[in-house]
């Protein structure tokens, strides 16, 4: 089955520590994951930060949501207990809890007051309230990741359309941005581009350039960049007396080109369009910071009197 959003969690944790009893929340989680009888692919399947399981999020702002409307207490630092209220609660709602269920109690409505309400436009062209559907954490990695994308797309647009002697420029200083020859900036650098000799660029990652990297980039708009091109590309290391190499592409590699890779020596690695942008984006180059937003959690070491 689909995994379960955050709101259909929330009987199933409740009922998970229904016994009154204190349990720890990886108990209950464990509790919960059965009840929906989850694949090993649904319980490893990442937000797209890829820092937190996507339900095991879910469960945390089940938990969170009924703690503010006072069906959970948390009596201690990872431990959950069912209140009152939440027994009342599984009296009540046999099949379902969810947040208009919550909203019945004023310090859930006071919770939901001090944050701004996300809306969206539903198929019959109504506005909708989406914070009842998706939790918080997840929408802000969606839209961080909607805002990835389109920066991606435009930033691989942007570079289709300079000069094919800039991008050999940018595949230098890219590689200089990851770390490589970080001995200095000048441990790189495009070679002629009327005579490149089948290489565009090479970074010395020792000041003595006992190893060397040599570069080549290709700016296409659709065609894939096919096994000929990059069998060309180990002859000119060949001619180079040269180990390793990285490929870089606008567009995309064919599959015989990755397989032949796989089958030589020598070590070549391949860099499409879209990995391209994200090594740009993840090293700051070409793009800039518009805004930045700070999340925080409870340091609950610092709370820890022990």
């Amino acid at each position: 089955m689909a995994i379960p959003d955050f709101q259909t969690c929330m009987r199933p944790l409740l009922n998970a520590v229904s016994d009154g009893e204190i349990h720890t929340i990886s108990d209950a989680f464990e509790v919960v994951s059965s009840f929906f009888n989850l694949t090993e692919a649904d319980l490893t399947q990442k937000l797209p930060s890829g820092k937190q399981s996507v339900i095991r999020n879910r469960v945390s702002w089940s938990r969170t949501f009924m703690g503010k409307a006072g069906l959970l207490v948390s009596p201690s630092r990872g431990k959950l207990q069912i209140t009152d209220r939440g027994l009342e609660a599984l009296q009540k709602q046999p099949d379902r809890i969810d947040v208009s269920y919550l909203k019945q109690f004023p310090e859930f409505l006071e919770f939901q007051a001090a944050k701004p309400k996300a809306v969206s436009i539903n198929n019959t062209g109504q506005t909708e309230d989406i914070s009842v559907s998706t939790d918080p954490l997840e929408r802000l990695e969606e839209a961080h990741f909607e805002i990835q994308n389109s920066l991606a797309s435009d930033l691989l647009q942007t570079i289709k359309e300079q000069s094919p002697a800039f991008l050999e420029k940018l595949v230098v200083e890219l590689l200089q941005a990851m770390g490589y020859g970080g001995w200095s900036k000048e441990s790189g650098s495009a070679t002629q581009y009327t005579a490149d000799g089948g290489i565009d660029g090479l970074i010395n990652e020792d000041p003595l350039g006992l190893e060397t990297i040599y570069l080549q980039a290709k700016r296409y708009s659709e065609n894939a960049v096919g096994r000929p091109d990059i069998q060309a590309f180990v002859g000119a290391l060949e001619m180079k007396r040269a180990r390793k190499g990285v490929f870089i592409t606008t567009s995309k590699f064919s599959l015989e080109a990755r397989n032949y890779i796989s089958m030589i020596e020598k070590k070549i690695i391949l860099i499409d369009g879209q990995q391209l942008t994200e090594l740009m984006i993840r090293h700051g180059l070409g793009v800039s910071t518009k805004e930045t937003y700070k999340i925080c959690t409870i340091d609950t070491d610092y709370f820890n009197e022990d």
